[in-house]
């Protein structure tokens, strides 16, 4: 059974996929190559981020709040955030959203079946959308220290 310190530390996301109750394929929400960010504290925050890989870029010439409406909403449908404190229980990962990108999130509590295999992390979940339920399915690869990758971070010394 997972425990908080197989938790700790960054995560790199491999997939994401959600199959469905009323049909037999899957879909890929921010397509088959995503990237994303999974951090677990040791004093209980976690943040999660995801995005498409290939995502457009905004001009550097406008201010982001004079940009056409369009041009924000597929910026933001391209990308998913959220953060909170966490807890692990029975196996399980609950994380109480307090920040994200969808407004919907914040005060919720996202429960996640975490399985542990080596350097590799499955998160999945469920929720129901106009009846039909969704079984989502995260892979997510540990992330090695900075340090162990020989990156120097300035003021680092």
């Amino acid at each position: 059974m997972i425990t908080k310190d197989d938790l700790l530390g960054a995560w790199k996301l491999e997939s994401w996929t959600v199959g469905y109750s009323d049909r037999n394929d899957f879909s890929y929400p921010y397509g088959e190559d995503p990237q994303g960010l999974l951090l677990y504290s040791d004093d209980g925050w976690m943040s999660a981020s995801i995005a498409r890989h290939s995502r457009d870029r905004l001009p550097d010439d406008v201010p982001f709040r004079k940009l056409p409406e369009a041009m924000k909403a597929e910026a933001f449908s391209s990308y998913f955030h959220y953060a909170g404190r966490y807890r692990v229980v029975d196996g399980d990962v609950i994380h109480y959203v307090s920040q994200s990108l969808n407004p919907n999130f914040p005060g919720t509590e996202q429960l996640r079946h975490a399985e542990l295999d080596g350097q590799t992390l499955v998160l999945s979940g469920k929720d129901s959308v106009a009846g039909v339920i969704r079984f989502h399915s995260l892979v997510w690869h540990k992330l090695a220290a900075a340090e162990d990758e020989g990156v120097v971070i300035e003021g680092d010394d």
